[in-house]
């Protein structure tokens, strides 16, 4: 059997709002983005979830609380669902992001990381599941970089073109992972 992973962004902040890349940065959720965050509940009122499973940032973490208020499903806060950490850069204008992010695909933003080590994270947090969420359903809660790391891993699209690409935002989006899941068994490509 598989597991089901539903991955989610974070819902809006102040910072998406105002043109900024939060990266590492606590983040807060805008009035709007606490209203969208009751609506992500509202999609998964009634989907059997074994574990929610949250970025430690606090707009993830907000998202969530705000999601799953008075549901019993567990969420669990994972710092290996962090944004890419732009290190000096973090707090920068998203202007300024997307033009440098194929640069950091591999080379680490100065002081920060890079997307590999995204992926590297993502990749631990994945095998992590196997062990106790075979055949069942798990929503992540979580940020761009971590939904592009998702994208190379399961679905074997390249980081390249995943960081050139606008960031197309919908209503949460589902993968598969296999029983005996590696990566080389879905990725054939570089980054």
């Amino acid at each position: 059997m598989a597991i089901e992973l539903i991955f989610e962004t974070h819902s809006l902040t102040v910072d998406n709002e105002a043109g900024i890349a939060t990266g590492w940065l606590p983040g807060e959720l805008s009035p709007l983005g606490r209203e969208l965050a009751r609506e992500l509940g509202g999609r998964h009122r009634d989907r059997q979830l074994a574990a929610v499973f949250v970025s430690d940032l606090a707009r993830a973490v907000e998202t969530a609380a705000i999601a799953f208020a008075g549901r019993h499903v567990p969420i669990r806060t994972d710092s290996r669902l962090r944004e890419c950490n732009y290190g000096m850069l973090n707090g920068m204008p998203v202007a300024r992001l997307t033009t440098t992010r194929r640069q950091h695909i591999t080379e680490p933003y100065p002081g920060g990381q890079s997307y590999q080590q995204v992926v590297d994270q993502m990749r631990s947090f994945i095998r992590s599941l196997a062990a106790q969420y075979d055949d069942r359903t798990v929503l992540v809660i979580a940020h761009s970089a971590n939904k592009w790391a998702l994208d190379y891993l399961l679905k074997g699209r390249r980081l390249a073109e995943s960081v050139d690409a606008p960031f197309d935002w919908q209503e949460g989006w589902t993968y598969h992972v296999p029983p005996g899941w590696t990566v080389e068994t879905t990725n054939r490509g570089s980054a």
